[in-house]
């Protein structure tokens, strides 16, 4: 069978937005005599052109297969997101985000209380502020749930604003913490767990619904421990004290203290403007 590719005068969409500018365009086209997909879709990719009233080709896709060697297939012009009815800043959303959010917090391993109320009997050992010391001086500490709050923001993008540079900047964010103010919060506030997307349909006018995971701990500053100040810790910045042997005079028992305590930086900072 001879190859040839007709463009159909049925089943085609268009749209235009209010200017009268051309928001995206599908074009049916049958295909003959292609021996295979792939055939088909390079035989449509030759005869369709690049752009269509300034809307950039994307993709050409099957349809169905009519017989052996006839095909339908679409050329698919998606929207176009320059044109005047998109959001301002280039974000690609039509729709408010949805919003949820949990505060059940988080655990923590502490070894250290915020303060000692009480020890018994009188005479007990002070190890300023330690938790669950043992016969071996060593500091075992004890889990908490901390006051962390995890929220999460699903977005509605168009597939032209969905391509590979964007996902692999989500991808790249993942496990990240906001060195700017972000939504309310203070820098360093802000951890950026991840997002998730999926896209129903084949059409270009069906948006990608994407979600964004995010937990929050709170910055701190003039945090006591024993008898040291720590001046500044960032939410997501990681504290750790180091105990050296002291003697308790009242006692006169062996006992542990904090002698020394640092914050970590365990995450990058990044900015988040991308998640507006």
């Amino acid at each position: 069978m001879e190859q040839k590719v007709e463009m159909c005068f049925f089943d085609r969409n268009q749209a235009i937005d209010s200017d009268g500018n051309t928001v995206s365009v599908e074009i049916p086209y049958i295909v003959f005599g292609a021996s295979t997909e792939d055939d088909a879709l390079a035989l449509v990719r030759a005869a369709t052109p690049a752009s269509y009233n300034g809307v950039a080709l994307e993709t050409v896709e099957i349809d169905e297969r009519l017989a052996e060697e006839i095909y339908k297939v679409r050329a698919i012009y998606p929207e176009n997101t320059d044109s005047g009815g998109g959001e301002s800043g280039g974000g690609g959303t039509e729709e408010e985000p949805s919003f949820s959010f949990d505060t059940g917090g988080g655990m923590k391993h502490l070894t250290q209380s915020l303060a000692t109320v009480g020890s018994y009997p009188d005479d007990a050992p002070d190890f300023g502020g330690a938790i669950e010391v043992d016969e071996d001086n060593n500091v075992n500490g004890c889990d908490i749930i901390m006051p962390i709050m995890t929220f999460s923001e699903t977005h509605w993008y168009s597939n032209s604003k969905v391509t590979t540079a964007f996902k692999k900047q989500l991808s790249e964010l993942t496990g990240s913490v906001n060195a700017s103010a972000f939504k309310g919060y203070d820098a360093g506030e802000v951890l950026f767990q991840g997002a998730s997307g999926s896209r129903r349909g084949k059409k270009s006018s069906d948006k990608w619904e994407i979600t964004y995971k995010f937990a929050v701990s709170p910055n701190v500053r003039n945090l006591r421990i024993g008898s040291i100040t720590v001046a500044e810790k960032d939410g997501w910045d990681y504290l750790w004290v180091k105990y050296h042997p002291d003697v308790d005079d009242a006692s006169k028992t062996l006992i542990k203290k904090p002698q020394y305590a640092y914050v970590e930086k365990v995450y990058e900072r990044k900015d988040f403007s991308i998640l507006k």
